[in-house]
């Protein structure tokens, strides 16, 4: 769609503040962090989005920092990107901060012009020989 083509990469490249980690003590949990508070900016609209996005997790050797993680999640109420996007975004910065045995990002954003819309995007360590 024409319409959409300067928009679709919105985002993608935006400069977000660093997630931090620390060295995980444990083998084999899930680790679940929800914020109830995700809110961006559409960037075709200009009109703001909300959401909850659910991030889970089974850790290998760091842990995500919860106040790093805060700040990262926060910085997105400035930055215009499509739902799609922003869940895959996520993951990818996640995952190279903590290098998770497995991780999936949930989004779970609130009706526009009532359509709600759930999006979901998920990592999986492949097995070294």
């Amino acid at each position: 769609m024409p319409g959409y083509r300067p928009h679709a990469k919105a985002g993608l490249d935006a400069r977000l503040p660093r997630i931090e980690t620390w060295e995980n003590q444990y083998p084999a949990y899930t680790v679940t962090i929800t914020d109830p508070e995700y809110n961006a900016v559409c960037p075709k609209t200009g009109l703001p989005d909300f959401g909850t996005i659910t991030v889970a997790y089974e850790p290998d050797k760091k842990c995500i920092e919860l106040k790093s993680f805060k700040a990262y999640m926060t910085a997105y109420r400035s930055l215009g990107i499509f739902y799609e996007n922003a869940v895959n975004r996520m993951l990818r910065d996640l995952v190279s901060a903590c290098r998770p045995v497995w991780m999936q990002v949930r989004g779970e954003f609130h009706a526009r012009g009532g359509i709600a819309t759930k999006v979901e995007a998920a990592y999986r360590r492949r097995e070294s020989k």
